[in-house]
């Protein structure tokens, strides 16, 4: 497990990145070939990505976790470069889930959201937490100061009227 974090602590992450979200649904779990090809498919692309180093783009992710997985790169441009490398494990895969998803698309889904971040322009606060997230990609640090509160940690988003905070 994990060391828990017991402070408040902020993600800091240089540079624009990407966030890709990824994952499965079992529709039918009577129809196992069908999905275990998918299920088994992730840990071993995660694996490849993770042996790549840096050079692939890969920051890393968030473990495997039933039914969606979050990944970040560095750009688009190298998540692109790595679906479509036919010399990877992702493209075999992919070819293999349409062959055995044609006409039977209602037995397994599968579905990614792509998000392309600008720098600086996320934020993300840990509390009793073991890194996570982009806080296991990037820098942890003390959520204090200019990162107390999210809008702050957010940096470029206008402040609101100080009346406007009053609850």
């Amino acid at each position: 497990m994990s060391q828990v974090i017991p402070e408040r602590m902020a993600a800091r992450l240089d540079g624009d990145f990407v966030v890709f979200l990824i994952g499965m649904r079992i529709n039918k779990p009577w129809k196992l070939h069908k999905w275990w090809p998918v299920f088994i498919a992730m840990p071993r692309m995660l694996k490849e990505l993770e042996a790549a180093g840096p050079e692939s783009g890969f920051l890393g992710h968030n473990g495997l976790s039933f039914g969606a997985i979050t990944q970040y790169w560095r750009s688009f441009d190298h998540l692109e470069a790595y679906a479509r490398d036919r010399d990877k494990k992702h493209w075999p895969a992919w070819l293999a889930f349409n062959k055995a998803m044609k006409g039977a698309r209602g037995d397994v889904g599968v579905w990614h959201e792509t998000y392309l971040v600008r720098a600086g322009q996320y934020e993300a606060i840990y509390s009793g937490m073991p890194r996570y997230g982009l806080g296991r990609i990037g820098e942890l640090v003390p959520a204090t100061g200019n990162r107390e509160a999210a809008r702050a940690r957010l940096g470029s988003v206008p402040q609101p009227a100080p009346e406007a905070m009053q609850i």
